[in-house]
This record gives structure tokens, sequence and C-alpha cells, in this order.
């Protein structure tokens, strides 16, 4: 609890305790109204003060100004009448009871942004005449070179120049299993460092970091409101003078028909039900619940690793009927890997060496995908007369004999006989001493959960998928078929994506399009979407940037979760509505015609107020959504 809720708990148990108390002083008249005043400025005097700001500033029609106007209005109705001062006082007590409950739950919603705001690094460490000095990290440029101990926030995005440790990423993914890293790894920041000390060369600027990106997502988020959030908005803004006036009617309308009709006017009669009427009228339910919802939701999600950057995104999604994929890493990993090895006379791991040797002085991605999976430092003075032909592969002399390593047209190039290939994928043909040796198929391989993804998809009430892709038309395929994606479109330019997608949004009848991409290429696309999604670990600044709600572990899984949350919260969001307004209007009416007093006034009031928070508060429970 914070000092000012322990502060409003404290007034309330000593508001309690005087009214309890006062229900057994025998004393009448004017010195019981003084005693009930006690209490009432107790728990009221902040509403009250509220209430004078808001009528001087002209921002009179709040819940402030009906709860003032009601109390005031039914002790001075004691005064006059009955001489029961306890319904002002038990109004007031109430409502800022349930004022206390809705601070300390719009806090407990806050903890999961408070937890994402602690991946904020408080300093970096650089090297000065030989000693470790710690610096704001918004005074680093990228390019120098930090240390981070054990036990330390990452400050900025680099490149791990030495040391090898396990980060902490759950902050940045949600993912509780640390990660290994070692020299030449990319590090972000908002990580943890648990073991080594590790030596990076930075490539951002804080500002452009991967931990200040996040907050800044976080912090803009609740800055974009949802139709939902509006729609309350625009209520407020009407139904509060809706009531006061109706109220006003209420106490004046009758009274004067009953004189006109020769009847007894009842003017404290009507007046009572018009003080109860503006209680039970209060919008509270509404005006506290709806946005806390989508911020208890945004809360949560982020706590899943995935950041919505507001909640009209968040309502968005709920309505997404077709997911567009972008292939290369959004559901490939975006690297070449070795998925099978043919020798021919040779053994499997002596026709990877040579071609490994062979492609060693090359900086080209299969030749380093190569020396990835054949795992051993390469030995130099092996390997000489290094010739490498340009769109065709290259030529060495290793151990004595001639190697080649290449594609179909480096085989024919020599005049060598090969096996004719048509895997998906890229194939390196290996001759050696001038006889084909075999070949090694690399290819870019799925996402382990990538299957999974789409089947979580379908069940949360996907219509469509669809897969756009720059890859030929084989590789598309391949992977459309794997994954069971409805539609596929290949060889397409970042123009072409956005003219598909322009497309099946003029096919889709009222649900949203979301597209799903990583790459610079992928920013016009993500813009044009319905929803862009993007992902968040390794994707491109640009798409970061142009898309509504961030991976931050680039898991496709993560989507048919973040579409479960926002329909969650939609549900919360409408049940509240429908809830608060329905028992309001009924509460209005009994007291309307006598049937009700101030007490069912205050359960449509607070009652309701708090119903409403403990139901928006399960928005914040996602984990299993």
């Amino acid at each position: 609890m914070t000092k000012k809720q322990k502060k409003l708990r404290r007034r309330i148990l000593i508001a309690a305790g005087l009214l309890g108390a006062l229900h057994f002083i025998p004393v009448t008249g004017p010195v019981r109204f003084f005693l009930y005043l006690i209490p009432y400025f107790v728990i009221g005097y902040d509403l009250l003060k509220k209430a004078a700001i808001g009528i001087a500033n002209g921002q009179v029609l709040d819940e402030n100004f009906l709860m003032a106007i009601a109390t005031v209005g039914a002790l001075i109705l004691g005064l006059t009448q009955s001489g029961d001062y306890a319904e002002a006082v038990a109004v007031m007590l109430f409502f800022q009871i349930g004022e206390l409950f809705e601070s300390y739950a719009v806090g407990k919603s806050r903890k999961n942004i408070a937890a994402l705001m602690d991946i904020r690094p408080d300093h970096a460490n650089i090297l000065q005449n030989g000693q470790l000095v710690q610096v704001d990290p918004e005074t680093v440029e990228a390019g120098t070179v930090i240390f981070v101990k054990p036990g330390e926030k990452v400050p900025l995005d680099g490149i791990l120049l030495s040391g090898n440790s396990t980060l902490d990423t759950s902050a940045l993914t949600g993912e509780s299993l640390p990660r290994d890293v070692s020299a030449g790894d990319e590090i972000v920041s908002g990580c943890i460092n648990l073991t080594g000390l590790l030596q990076i060369r930075t490539t951002k600027a804080f500002g452009e970091s991967t931990v200040s990106k996040i907050l800044e997502l976080v912090e803009n988020a609740s800055s974009r409101k949802s139709r939902s959030e509006d729609f309350v908005t625009k209520f407020a803004r009407y139904y509060t003078p809706a009531v006061c006036i109706a109220a006003l009617a209420v106490a004046c309308v009758p009274p004067v028909a009953n004189l006109l009709l020769g009847s007894q006017p009842e003017f404290s009669v009507w007046l009572y039900r018009a003080l109860s009427f503006l209680v039970a009228s209060c919008p509270c339910a509404l005006v506290i619940s709806i946005p806390l919802t989508f911020f208890a939701g945004i809360g949560g999600a982020s706590r899943e690793g995935i950041l919505v950057k507001g909640s009209n995104y968040l309502e968005a999604l709920s309505k997404t009927r077709t997911v567009v994929f972008d292939k290369t890493g959004t559901l490939t990993r975006g690297a070449f890997e070795v998925v099978d090895i043919h020798p021919v006379d040779m053994t499997v791991d002596a026709l990877l060496e040579y071609a490994a040797l062979a492609e060693s002085a090359s900086c080209h991605p299969i030749s380093k995908c190569l020396q990835r999976r054949y795992g051993n430092q390469p030995d130099h003075k092996r390997v000489s007369h290094i010739q490498e032909i340009s769109g065709h592969g290259v030529t060495a002399i290793v151990d004595g004999k001639t190697v080649a390593a290449g594609n179909h047209k480096l085989m024919q190039h020599l005049s060598i006989p090969y096996i004719r290939e048509q895997a998906v994928g890229t194939v390196i043909h290996v001759a050696v001493g001038g006889s084909y040796a075999g070949y090694i198929l690399i290819a870019d391989t799925l996402k382990s959960t990538a299957q999974a993804a789409m089947v979580a998809l379908k069940k949360a009430g996907i219509q469509k998928t669809v897969m756009l892709t720059g890859d030929n038309a084989a590789t598309a395929r391949q992977i459309g078929d794997q994954l069971q994606i409805d539609r596929v479109c290949a060889q397409l330019l970042p123009g072409d994506k956005v003219t598909q997608v322009e497309a099946l949004l003029a096919e889709s009848s009222g649900g949203k399009l979301a597209f799903v991409g990583d790459g610079i290429n992928d920013a016009p696309v993500l813009g044009r979407a319905d929803i862009g999604i993007a992902m968040g670990a390794m994707g491109a600044d640009a798409a970061i940037e142009a898309a509504d709600v961030v991976l931050m572990d680039d898991d496709p899984m993560k989507i048919a979760k973040a579409i479960r949350i926002s329909r969650k919260c939609l549900g919360i969001v409408y049940q509240n509505i429908v809830f608060a307004i329905a028992v309001k209007l009924l509460a209005l009416i009994l007291v309307a015609f006598g049937a009700a007093n101030m007490w069912l006034a205050i359960f449509a009031d607070v009652g309701v107020m708090v119903l409403a928070v403990l139901n928006a508060i399960r928005a914040m429970f996602v984990k299993k959504c």
C-alpha cells in the first residue's frame, strides 16, 4: 500500500468508528448535527475540496460534484426534518471505500508496468585511466566499449567482445529460461548479466537501444484510447448533465404538481429521492473500470513479452480474422543451416571438412553456415590457392587435393558430372581431386513454435492465414504446406506485399487484418495493415517503429496469445458496461418512484464500482490466455 492509500484507510477507519459510536450517543438537535460533521469532514474533506476546485475551474459535472451535492443535501435535510445524518456520512464513507479499492486495484495492475520499468539501467561501466567508472548510459556513444559485471543490467545494445555468461531476459521476453552468450553474440539492453564479466562494444546510443524503445512504447501506450474508452468519455459528458437535470426534476416537478392539484407538496420526500437519485447516478463504475481493464490487459501482456502500443490496438486485435505473415525471420529463423549432407564415396564428416576448409576464407553467409556445422577452428595451413569465382563458388587446395565447392554452375564450369538435386534450399556441390564427392543442402529452417502457432491461431478463431515472401515459389510452397497456411504468395517485392495486403483488406468482411513481419522491407505493409505485429528481438528498428504490437522474443505463438488477451479484455469491458448501466437504470427508476432509499443508491454507486473493478483486474491474469 502506498502512503496515500494508508492515509485514506486510516481516515476510513476513524470515520467508521466515529459513525458507529455516534449511533449510541443519545444527543439531539444542533449538537447531534455538529457531532456528525466530524466524521463527515474526516472522510470527505478532500472530495469537497475537489468539487470546489472543479466548480471554480468550470468543470462542474463530475462524480465529486454529485457526491458533494448529495451528501450536503442529505445533511441539510436531516437538520430540517428527520435529525438523522448517518446516511449522509455513510454515502461519503462508502464512496471513499470504493475509491480506496479502486486505487489499490490500479496499483496492482501497474505492477506489471513497474516491473518492466525496472529494466531501465542505472549506469554503464567504462574504462578510464585503467579504472572502471560508472557513467550515465545516455552519455555513452555507439562504438564505446562498456563492461557489465555479474548482477548488473546491460545498459546498451552491442556485440559481445569477450566473456561468457548467462543472461536473464525474462523482463524483455517473458521467457524464464536464461540465455547463454559468448564472444561475437549480439546483446540487447535490459537483460541481466547473471555470471561472468562481459566486455561489449555498443552498437547504438541509449535513445536507440532496445530498453529505451520498450520504455517509450509502454509509457505512450495509455495515450491511445480505444473506442470503448471514447464511448465512456462521451457517455459521461452527456450522462452527468442529464442525471443532474433529472434529479432536479424529481425534486421540483412532483411537489409543484401536488400543489397545483391541491395536495401536500411533500418537498422533503422528493428532495430525499432527488439526492438518492444523484448518489445512484454517479458513473464511477464505467469511468474507472473501462480504462482499468485495458491498462491491466496491456500490463499483463507486457509481462508475457507482448508490447501493445495502446488500448485501441488491443481492442482491434480482438476483431482480427486474417493474419498475414512474412516468411524469413518471422516463421523461419532467418539464418542458413546445414539440413542434409549426401556424400559420394566418402564419409559425411570428410565431405563437410573439405567444404568447410575450402570456404574458410569467405565471408559469405553460406560459408559461415558451413563453418558453424563443421564446429572446429579451420587449420589454414592445410589450405592454399583459394580462388572465389563470383556467382559460382570457390576452389582451393586442401591437403594437396583440388577442392571445388559451389553451385551447379561451378560443376558445369569445371566439367564435373554432378547429381541434379531438386530439394528446396541451397545446394552446395563438392568435388575433390576432380571427382564429384557429394552435395550439402543448406536452408532456412522453421522456428520451433511455427507449426504450433498456426494451430493456436485456428483455435483462436482466425479464419485465414496468408504468407507473403520474396523467396522463390518452391521454397514458399514447401513452408506453406508444412504450416498448412491457407494462401502463399512468393517472389514479392516490398511494394507487392502492400498491394497484396490491400487486396486482402478489400476481401475481408468486417474482421481486422494483422500483418506479422520483422524486416525493414516490412515497414510499409506493417503500417498499411489494420494491426502491425513486429518481431522485437531481432526485428529491424523501422519494423518495430511501424508496428502496433511488438513480440519481444520473436515467438509466433505469442500472436494467438495476444489475440486471446485482447478478447478477454473486450469481454470484461462489455460485461462492465452492460452490468453498470443496467443496475443504475434499475436503481434510478426505483429511487425516483420511492421504492428504494439512499442505501440502495449507495450500492448502485459504490457496490457496482467495486464489482466492476474486481472484474476489470481479471485482465491482468494472462498466463492461461
